[in-house]
């Protein structure tokens, strides 16, 4: 190759580069403001905050349903790496652990995943990549149930529900996704099979005026300051 043939390919890296860069800050921006606003936040706004042009967010996104199924591909792609760490646990039922400490973590991290899994569901209720992965679950369960070490009497959809509940507290703010992991080992605790002995529950509880914080967003005091500032005002 000459070099002037080479020169000519050399400025060919850096584009690709920038638009995978691109392609990369509109998903995350795309993640933060559907957490905030739901699948229908504007795409003018994802856009502007990942400092592209609205035309850079069509080219890769040529409409709104194919950002979503994107952002569905991408957090399956994800998920599907929690797979080797469940088959790699030395029972069943640390399998069943693994997976619900993994995917309610996964869920609490990334609150956009509940609305982009809702809206492809409408989108195209065909388009079900997961299920190889509900098929591996339900193995897995009905393992542990053969071992003892889990409740006869529950099913791969009751684990999938408590992991999906648990992982819900994202959605609520941060002083309710600090508390997941103990919640999580609640519900665990009560899947065991009967005379099991159950774990020490990580953390600590909130006590009532911090749950009372986190459900209303400011303590009484706090709220009583904010009013006698807006009366002095």
């Amino acid at each position: 190759m000459t070099s002037s043939a080479r020169a000519a390919q050399e400025p060919a890296q850096p584009r690709r580069k920038d638009a995978r860069l691109n392609r990369e800050r509109l998903v995350t921006e795309a993640r933060a403001l559907i957490a905030e606003n739901g699948v229908d936040a504007s795409l003018e706004e994802i856009a502007r905050r990942a400092d592209v042009g609205v035309a850079t967010l069509y080219r890769n996104f040529p409409s709104r349903d194919d950002l979503v199924r994107a952002l569905y591909d991408i957090a399956l792609a994800e998920l599907g790496t929690v797979r080797e760490e469940i088959v790699a646990a030395p029972t069943a039922w640390d399998g069943v652990v693994v997976y619900a400490e993994r995917v309610a973590e996964w869920l609490v991290a990334d609150p956009s995943l509940p609305p982009i899994l809702r809206r492809m569901a409408v989108i195209d209720p065909t388009y079900r990549p997961a299920v190889e992965f509900e098929t591996f679950l339900t193995s897995l369960v009905a393992q542990a149930k053969r071992d003892g070490d889990l409740r006869g009497d529950v099913a791969a959809v009751d684990v999938a529900m408590i992991v999906t509940m648990v992982g819900s507290l994202g959605t609520l703010g941060d002083g309710y996704s600090g508390q997941w992991r103990r919640q999580l080992s609640i519900a665990l605790d009560g899947l065991r099979g009967a005379g099991l002995d159950r774990p020490k529950l990580p953390g600590r509880p909130l006590n009532m005026n911090e749950f009372q914080a986190t459900v209303y967003g400011l303590t009484r005091g706090a709220k009583r300051r904010a009013t006698r500032g807006s009366a002095r005002d």
